[in-house]
């Protein structure tokens, strides 16, 4: 009788797979825990995110700024892996909402530009007021 296929005789002749033995689950870890300026702080990296779009597709002398200032909040707020992804989300979504709805500059993304910045500051005083920094 012949072996059949080359993959048969391999089979036929190969032990059997040993399993590795199983580490120790580490437990999670605890949830994290939101700080109480959280909300304020992702509504502050959403205006970030659409101000940066809209900054540079007004062509304004300030837009390489912006992403800068995000890149420090996160370095300064981004205490774990999961605070970073979710600032960095909020910047995303303020980014994408003002990229899908304008292709040039107008007055109404100069509109917009003067409410974020505004906004922007009434939070960032805000949050330096009641929480330092």
């Amino acid at each position: 009788m012949g072996a059949g296929s080359p993959a048969e005789a391999q089979q036929r002749g190969a032990r059997p797979a040993q399993k590795a033995p199983e580490k120790e689950k580490e437990p999670p870890p605890p949830p994290e825990q939101p700080a109480p300026y959280d909300r304020d702080l992702m509504r502050l990296a959403e205006i970030i995110g659409s101000l940066a779009f809209l900054r540079g597709l007004c062509a304004a002398p300030d837009a390489a700024e912006w992403p800068s200032r995000m890149k420090a909040l996160i370095e300064a707020e981004g205490v774990t892996p999961n605070r970073r992804d979710r600032l960095a989300g909020a910047f995303n979504r303020g980014y994408r909402a003002y990229a899908v709805t304008y292709r040039i500059c107008t007055p109404a993304a100069q509109e917009a530009v003067t409410r974020f910045v505004a906004e922007g500051e009434r939070l960032s005083h805000g949050l330096a007021g009641r929480f330092g920094g």
